[in-house]
């Protein structure tokens, strides 16, 4: 494979519903889509899935623009190698971004796998021919509006319901979800919005008793040390999301035993390969995975799905229908979720048609190499 065009869209798309977290609402989703052309003109498709704004990490679909323009774009365009990794370590030298690598080795990944007319979760190693998948609700402005959230997931067939949680809103929203379904597989997530201290200390230990899959990044993302204190008081296993960039992190987080499951996020990880190494290593370890979503359109939900048919993923992931966040999605079909399960697409690449016209027609800021030349000097300082 030679890489000879590169094309990138930013496209923003409503959400059906708005989404609360921790640190803020958000009625839509901005990303950037990532279209790789090889010298046969044979296409692959990634998704740069970061947030508008710096609260879930530093990087944003502004600094995931600049990045990819400035820096991946000259390191790939040109750039030939029979395996993904061989095209991802054009783009070793940058530190950090991992959103914005994420993008591009994932339409290097579908362009592997199209040109070698097979399936992405085959191209990865994947061994299911479909996965679980839960859903992951929000902070909603009372709890009779959350258990009808709930409720209307649990009508859709989704065995696994995540609920957002944050200092103020996490007890009593979780004992009412509790109450009201009593088996579900429920878990809380609080993006690391709890400070290590003891008024934290004691929520964590009341929603201990609550029968929940696991409390997911409780602390902040560098408190390792906080979160294998906790997890040593609690009987549910903590979930560790955010603190686990590099594969180094994932190695002190079972040194230090601080989470008993990792949440693999193909986006806050930086790419498919590195996601797929994080897979193997938790396997080995014992860890079981899950796949964590960013909201992503149809190209990254259909790369989530790939991945996630990997043998580790044990826990229902972030792989919901497309039709739950958005009226339409810009792949064909859509991800469709059937009695919470999604079937594991079986044609070349992630399975689906990307609507190229439908992009170009909304995106609202496109680059192109082919018409704007490449900015190149940046790669060779330092």
């Amino acid at each position: 494979m030679k890489i000879a065009r590169i094309r990138l869209f930013t496209l923003r798309q409503a959400l059906r519903h708005s989404f609360e977290t921790s640190s803020h609402r958000k009625s839509g989703i901005e990303h950037v889509l990532v279209e790789v052309t090889d010298a046969d003109g044979r296409t692959g498709w990634g998704e740069i899935a970061s947030p508008s704004d710096p609260y879930f990490g530093a990087e944003t679909t502004a600094t995931a623009w600049e990045i990819a323009t400035r820096y991946l774009v000259p390191a790939l365009l040109g750039a030939e190698g029979d395996e993904p990794s061989d095209l991802e370590r054009t783009w070793a030298r940058v530190r950090g971004h991992e959103f914005a690598k994420a993008g591009f080795s994932g339409a290097v990944w579908d362009l592997y796998a199209r040109a070698n007319g097979i399936a992405l979760a085959t191209a990865l190693g994947g061994t299911r021919d479909e996965v679980v998948a839960g859903v992951s609700l929000g902070i909603e402005p009372s709890i009779d509006e959350l258990l009808a959230q709930v409720q209307l997931q649990r009508d859709a067939g989704y065995p696994r319901v995540k609920l957002k949680i944050a200092p103020g809103w996490d007890v009593e929203p979780v004992r009412a979800v509790r109450a009201a379904h009593p088996d579900l597989d429920l878990h809380v997530d609080a993006n690391g919005a709890y400070p290590d201290d003891d008024e934290a200390a004691a929520v964590f230990a009341r929603l201990d008793r609550e029968g929940l899959t696991m409390i997911e990044q409780p602390y902040a993302p560098r408190e390792l040390v906080a979160h294998a204190e906790l997890q040593a008081r609690l009987d549910t296993d903590v979930c560790l999301d955010e603190s686990v960039v590099a594969l180094g992190d994932l190695r002190a987080m079972i040194r230090l035993r601080a989470a008993r499951i990792l949440n693999i996020k193909v986006s806050r990880m930086g790419g498919l390969q590195v996601a797929k190494n994080a897979h193997d290593l938790a396997l080995d370890a014992g860890i079981p995975v899950w796949c964590g979503g960013m909201h992503e359109f149809g190209v990254g939900r259909a790369a989530n799905v790939a991945l996630s048919a990997l043998p580790g993923f044990l826990l229902p992931s972030d792989v919901s229908g497309s039709d739950k966040y958005y009226e339409s999605d810009i792949i064909e079909p859509p991800v469709v979720a059937a009695s919470g399960r999604v079937r594991v697409p079986t044609a070349p690449g992630i399975g689906h048609r990307v609507r190229v016209a439908r992009i170009e027609h909304e995106a609202s800021r496109v680059f192109d190499s082919a018409a704007a030349g490449v900015r190149d000097a940046a790669l060779s300082a330092g």
